[in-house]
């Protein structure tokens, strides 16, 4: 099973559109992209890119600086990213209208959508109008809509399984908005943090998460982090103001998540009315939903039937998704569910050359030293292809395993 990659949003300052884009930048994406952004948003006789190295309370990170007709927003002293777009007041059907016309992808397109339907809806709310009717003052302009496009394109482009969040600090004091003088978090971003973790004290004084920066946490997140997970990268994107007593940076990391020990749920169901030849589509069916294992074995039930006892095992965000699996593919009538604590090996993972063709390793982490399993479909495959038997295959690739291992480990120590 490949490893799953996952994002890990870190707002411990706070979060802002531009800090999204500056954190992606440096978490390999480069810039390119970016600075291509406002043209494919037929917005370029209009907006340019800058993207800068800066010092954050002695951290390096990146700067993201959109110019909308050469200038860009002058910070204020509650400003926590200087974004608060006191431009030109912009109708959510026009913002709309310009993503459904961009060069970007439909996920990136949908979920830009999205993020403004949440800006109007909360403005909405604040102000007692429909959703549709709203006019956009604190993100209603270009630099803002290059802010959303922008980060949702570049998570799109990392590539990675999941969008997680650590809690989101809220500052404190006032910041100065369209309509005055309002206490953070400003009643939209209120709004917008609705259904998210969040963080009161710390450092930040004034406006450390925008509306912007709110509503992208809610399109992109999928949660908090896994339990278990290995940061492999990270990047800092900066906001506006550099105080002295803390980073004003969000913090990104991409990592693997790993299952060395985690909380699980066991999903189990009895059926005794299940002919053979189906049990392996429900084991498909139930792996496709999420489940990491799926075991079964015949069990006596009532009035004298043979049964199956089917039991997948999967992780808790899984469980609702698996249990319907269960119904979908299976004739249970019901299903039971147990949470408890799973334990394996540390594993990655390696692909081996044999014939040409690649077969990946799993290499565990053993008590005694590094083990190696081949993936059965790959020997599988091979060994149809080669009319070669596949235990002789899967010795072959683990034999090849071991011996590269073996060379890395020597490499690495001259």
């Amino acid at each position: 099973m490949a490893v799953e990659r996952v994002a890990v949003i870190d707002p411990a300052a706070g979060a802002s559109g531009d800090m999204f884009l500056g954190a992606l930048v440096e978490c390999g994406l480069g810039a390119d992209w970016l600075t291509d952004l406002p043209r494919r948003l037929a917005l370029d006789d209009q907006v340019r890119i800058i993207v800068e190295p800066v010092d954050r309370a002695g951290i390096r990170a990146t700067k993201v600086r959109v110019l909308v007709d050469g200038a860009e927003e002058v910070p204020s002293a509650h400003s926590h990213d200087g974004h608060h777009h006191h431009g030109p007041h912009r109708h959510v059907r026009e913002i709309l209208e310009r993503i459904a016309a961009a060069e970007i992808t439909p996920t990136t397109r949908d979920a830009a959508c999205r993020t403004f339907e949440l800006l109007a809806e909360a403005e909405g709310r604040v102000h007692g109008k429909p959703a549709r009717s709203v006019s956009l003052h604190e993100v209603g302009a270009w630099d803002a809509v290059v802010d959303i496009v922008g980060t949702l394109e570049g998570f799109e482009r990392l590539g990675v399984d999941r969008i997680t969040t650590r809690p989101v600090s809220l500052g404190s004091g006032w910041v100065e908005a369209a309509h005055g003088s309002l206490a953070v978090p400003a009643p939209a971003t209120s709004i917008l943090l609705e259904g998210l973790e969040v963080l009161t004290g710390g450092p930040v004084e004034g406006e450390a998460v925008t509306p912007t920066g709110a509503a992208l946490l809610r399109v992109l997140s999928e949660g908090p982090p896994p339990e278990g997970w290995r940061p492999i990268a990270q990047g800092w994107g900066a906001g506006s103001r550099n105080p002295r007593g803390y980073a004003n940076a969000l913090r990104l990391w991409i990592g693997e998540a790993v299952a060395e020990a985690a909380r699980v749920e066991v999903v189990v169901a009895d059926m005794d009315d299940l002919p053979l030849e189906y049990l392996e589509p429900l084991r498909e069916g139930l792996t496709a939903a999420g489940a990491v294992d799926v075991q079964a074995w015949a069990v006596q039930m009532k009035k004298g039937r043979t049964g199956l006892r089917v039991e997948a095992v999967c992780a808790p965000d899984r469980a609702e998704a698996v249990s319907e699996a269960f119904f979908r593919h299976g004739t249970t009538a019901g299903v039971r569910r147990q949470s408890m604590e799973r334990r394996v090996l540390a594993r990655r993972e390696m692909v081996v050359l044999l014939d040409g063709a690649p077969i990946r390793v799993k290499v565990l982490d053993g008590p005694d030293g590094p083990r190696f399993k081949p993936e059965y479909d790959d020997v599988t495959a091979h060994a149809r292809r080669s009319q070669v038997p596949a235990l002789a295959v899967a010795q072959q690739a683990h034999d090849l395993a071991r011996t590269a291992f073996r060379q890395g480990l020597t490499e690495e120590q001259q």
